[in-house]
This record gives C-alpha cells, structure tokens and sequence, in this order.
C-alpha cells in the first residue's frame, strides 16, 4: 500500500473527519512529534524543592516550641511561638513584605559564607521592651518610628539566647555559630543577596497576651547551597535519630546550669518551752549544746549535702564547704 493519499483519498478522509463517522484522538505523553511544555517563571527561580521545604520547615518547628520556652522564661510571662510558614520566594519580594520601619538582625553563620536576617514586626518588637522595661506589654499602640539604640541592645539581649536554640536544631545538618553582625531598621537598605535570588523565609507568629507579630528568619540560598544536599527528609531523620550522648549530657547541664536553689546553712539546733520563746527579748542569749568551733550542716534544697565553718566574706557572711556529706551517713 503506497504510504501516499492521492486527492480523492484526502477528501474523502475529509469529509469522514467533518460527519464524525473518524474520531480524532489527542496525542499521548510520549508519541512521537509532542512537544513537552512546562511552566518556568526566570523572576522566581525553584532552586529548593518540596523535600529541603519539608525538612526545613521540621527543623524550625521543634525550634519555635523551644523558643517559646526560653522567651516565657525570659519575659516572665506567658509567650507562644508557632510556625507560620516556610516558603521560597525572591529576596526582592521578601523586602517588599516587610513594614518599614522594622527591625531587622544581621547574622552571620560561619562556616557558611554570607548572611542571614532575623526580622521582628514593631507589632511585637515594642511590646517585649514595654515588658523588659517594668510595663505590662499590653498596650497596642504602636510608634511609628525605628527603635532607638537602647530598643535595639534590648532586643537583641532577649534573642541572643535564641541563637543557641537555633545553633542546637541545625546541628543535625552541620555545625553552624551563629551571631548578630548588626542591627538596622530599613528594609530597603539592607542588601544580603540581589533583588531576584531565591531566599527561604521561616515565619513564626508570637503572641504574648494581647500581642501579636511575626518573627521572620530570612535565608538566602547561596548562603546555604553549600549543604542543600543535606537537607533530605531522608538524611535529617537519620541525623535525628542518631545517638550523641554528648550533645545531649552538653544541653542538660546548660538547662540545668542557670535553675535556682535555696541553700541554708544551720548553726545550731536546740529546744525551748513556748514560755521562753515568749519571755525573750533582745540581748538575751540562747544556750545549745554545739561548739563554737563545731562545723555547721548545709542543705540544699532540704537536703543535706555539705559540711561547713561559718565566717564573713567581705562585708558578707558566708559559709566555707569543708567536706561534702556523703549519701546515707548522717554525720
């Protein structure tokens, strides 16, 4: 059969076509002759897929509920932290989205090259210094202005800590310091990456009491192209579960380290009838059977630990450990 339709042929293929009596078939994915289409916007380049998303946005999450801890602490009050988003856009559009004035904290990440922005909305950044400074933190009027220098030390004073935190939750990618470089209050000012690199931003919203803002973390790609393989669902959980007895002895002790205890050293220990408790009056003298060179017992916490001699430090009085009190002796 010739592989050529004479004249006749095509129209009567033509006129089979029109009346419905042939069905035209769409083509397939994969026959031959079609051409494959896919949208690609060159202003907003997708250089981290779903997957690096994903894990950053796990990662970030068990950051924002330690955050919430460590700023209760700090601020004496309650403060909830909570992971509003992780979305990738162009640094330009990241700018744009900003209130202006606002805060924003330089950080640099060695070992990795460049910077990364922590930005605080005034909305909540004017609130947590009311609070720092003897106010309430309810009142929701909110200057229209930057933060004077002082603003910015406190502010800066209450995240530091938060540095850590987040020193702790990347160390399952890699070892990263992080530290604040500077502090400014206009957006447009600040250039950490051109106008269309693609930027990772991390959302938090903070809420304490009637107020209410967002925490944005602002991470330029190139800074962290370096270690984007890492970034797998995949490796991050197998990180995760890896045991480091280390890190973990490191973090308890830096928990524990700053906890309050009540320490009380006891001279003496005797007994009195109620009449002479009523009957005392200044100057008089209670006798007991313990010398004056007899070493006192330290509690801590109500319990005994430590023997002691007491004395004067200074201008203080003080109580000098001369031997730890070893469990289950009594003297």
């Amino acid at each position: 059969m010739s592989d050529v339709l004479d004249q006749g042929e095509v129209d009567a293929l033509l006129k089979a076509v029109d009346t419905g009596e042939i069905e035209i078939d769409s083509p397939r994915p994969g026959d031959r002759g079609e051409v494959q289409v896919q949208v690609y916007d060159f202003k907003r380049p997708e250089r981290v897929s779903k997957d690096q998303l994903r894990t950053l946005g796990a990662l970030h999450e068990t950051f924002a509920r330690n955050v919430a801890a460590q700023l209760s602490s700090a601020m004496r009050r309650a403060v909830e932290t909570e992971l509003s988003c992780v979305e990738q856009v162009t640094y330009s559009e990241f700018i744009l989205s900003l209130p202006n004035p606002t805060c924003l904290i330089l950080l640099s990440a060695k070992p990795l090259e460049g910077s990364m922005v922590l930005e605080v909305n005034p909305s909540i950044a004017y609130p947590v210094v009311d609070r720092l400074l003897g106010g309430t933190g309810e009142d929701t009027l909110i200057p229209d202005r930057p933060l004077t220098e002082i603003e910015d030390r406190i502010i800066v004073k209450i995240l530091s800590p938060l540095l850590n935190l987040l020193k702790e939750m990347w160390s399952n990618i890699k070892t990263i310091d992080f530290a604040v470089t500077d502090v400014q209050s206009n957006p447009q000012l600040l250039q950490i990456a051109p106008p269309h690199d693609p930027v990772v931003v991390v959302s938090f919203q903070l809420t304490m009491g009637e107020a209410v803002g967002l925490m944005n973390l602002c991470i330029p790609y190139a800074t962290i192209e370096p270690i984007m393989g890492k970034f797998s669902t995949h490796n991050w959980f197998a990180a995760a579960r890896r045991p480091n007895q280390e890190t973990n002895l490191t973090q308890i002790t830096r928990s524990l380290a700053d906890a309050d205890l009540e320490v009380v050293a006891d001279l003496a220990v005797t007994q009195i009838t109620v009449r002479e408790l009523l009957d005392l009056e200044v100057g008089d003298l209670i006798k007991t059977d313990v010398s004056v060179d007899a070493e006192a017992t330290v509690y801590v916490e109500g319990k005994r630990k430590f023997k002691g001699r007491p004395g004067r430090n200074r201008r203080n009085k003080a109580v000098l450990i001369t031997r730890a009190i070893e469990p289950g002796k009594t003297r």
